[in-house]
């Protein structure tokens, strides 16, 4: 191995490695699913590696992992939408591929170690995606707005906009739990009034 292939290694240990459980808890929620986590999380980290030349050394290392697997995710996803019907999935897709399209079925189950009930997990898992990727980044991940729009590649202005917006599908959605719960819950969402998602 040469001298500048070690080094490259080495750089990108320090600059990439250390954010290795953040994108595998953000690539969990997205794929619902373990192994398609797994999956995806080393799809990313390969993509990483094979193109680090193009990472600027002192800019953002996690949000720019982020965007690479939240394209992976969505090329990934929109390959199989194309493949024909015939296609043998079994056969053909790892455990990434097959679970990519099952997405919502999966997040209604617990997640290993989840920090969430099951109904929860659900109403996360049935947001659009553009709204579902913020809470995460958000609400889950604790992302400033400003990594979420450089993720996202979005204003500012809109990851705010689309977290307003999914924050009160999730109030709607959420509503009957909190109260079975014990927390006071108007029927109107109130600016500001967050609780259950921040």
């Amino acid at each position: 191995m040469s001298l500048s292939e070690r080094e490259k290694q080495a750089k990108f240990k320090a600059e990439m490695v250390p954010h290795m459980d953040m994108l595998f808890n953000y690539a969990l929620y997205t794929t619902g699913n373990r192994d398609a986590a797994s999956d995806l999380l080393q799809d990313t980290f390969l993509k990483a590696f094979r193109f680090f030349d193009r990472f600027e050394t002192g800019t953002n290392a996690k949000a720019w992992l982020y965007r690479i697997m939240r394209n992976t995710y969505i090329n990934e996803y929109r390959r199989i939408k194309r493949l024909p019907d015939h296609v043998e999935y079994d056969e053909q897709l790892s455990s990434y591929h097959q679970n990519v399209l099952a997405v919502n079925d999966d997040l209604r189950r617990k997640i290993e170690g989840e920090m969430f009930g099951d109904e929860v997990a659900t109403a996360i898992a049935s947001l659009p995606e553009k709204f579902k990727s913020v809470v995460i980044l958000r609400d889950v991940e604790d992302l400033p707005y400003e990594e979420i729009a450089e993720v996202l590649d979005i204003p500012v202005g809109t990851v705010r906009s689309r977290l307003h917006r999914a924050r009160a599908l999730l109030f709607g959605s959420l509503k009957e739990y909190a109260r079975t719960h014990g927390f006071e819950v108007s029927d109107s969402l109130m600016p500001g009034d967050y609780a259950l998602a921040s």
